[in-house]
């Protein structure tokens, strides 16, 4: 619990898990209030997955904020700090991806109920509303999506340890690499079936689309429980070797 209480204080004392909070949400909503408002209510294209179009802008900006909660320490020396405080050094970095992910959690949970309320407040009368289980999952799930991309992003920013580096290459990869691979011959389609962002679509929307047609849909071929199951091992998996790798190297 100590442990939990330094980082949560290390990482509310900076500016940036702050902006990207702000950020965030603005994007998410902001999206929401676009994608809804230019749907007409009556061919049938307002739906609860159509309100949460805009997570994936919020990952991007979760991840910027994850990473930056290692880069940080990096850029300032004070990671030096940390280590020689916790010598085993994997207690002290599990501590800090726990936090930065029970805060992406936090905000995640928010967007997306704030996204659900942006589409009930413009299109009062689509029927926009929590019917189903996969209703349920598609708005809840944002949030442990969000957290669980956090935890990569921290392990990312742990093996690069410079935020430039980190940044770029988490927005790049979040933002084009998976779907750039979808255009490579033969083989592309297949690979993207199984990169972690795709299958994370897969959880939140199952076998529906996500309110923009069919193109948009996941092509991952897990169920929804197995499709989360793969993306949290993912991102574990990532973490274990940073960890690994901060234990092997000079701070």
């Amino acid at each position: 619990m100590t442990l939990l209480a330094v980082e949560r204080i290390k990482l509310f004392t900076t500016r940036s898990p702050w902006w990207c909070s702000a950020i965030t949400l603005v994007l998410t909503m902001g999206f929401a209030a676009l994608v809804i408002g230019n749907s007409p209510s009556e061919s049938g294209g307002v739906t609860v997955a159509g309100t949460q179009m805009g997570h994936t802008f919020g990952i991007a900006v979760i991840m910027v904020l994850a990473a930056l909660s290692v880069t940080t320490e990096y850029r300032f020396s004070t990671i030096r700090t940390t280590f020689q405080a916790v010598p085993g050094r994997g207690s002290a970095l599990v501590a800090k991806a726990t936090v930065v992910a029970l805060l992406a959690l936090v905000i995640g949970e928010i967007s997306a109920f704030g996204s659900l309320a942006v589409g009930m407040l413009i299109k009062p009368g689509a029927g926009i509303a929590l019917n189903s289980a996969a209703d349920w999952i598609n708005v809840t799930g944002v949030g442990v999506v969000y957290a669980l991309a956090a935890v990569m992003a921290v392990a990312v920013g742990v093996l690069v340890r410079h935020s430039a580096g980190a940044i770029a290459l988490l927005l790049i990869y979040a933002l084009a690499v998976e779907n750039l691979i979808r255009l490579i011959p033969s083989i592309g389609a297949h690979i993207y079936q199984w990169l972690p962002f795709n299958v994370a679509e897969k959880f939140l929307t199952g076998d529906g689309g996500s309110g923009a047609g069919p193109d948009m849909r996941s092509t991952a071929t897990l169920g929804q429980g197995w499709a989360l199951a793969y993306f949290a091992a993912f991102a574990l998996v990532l973490l274990a070797a940073a960890i690994g790798l901060a234990k092997r190297r000079d701070a």
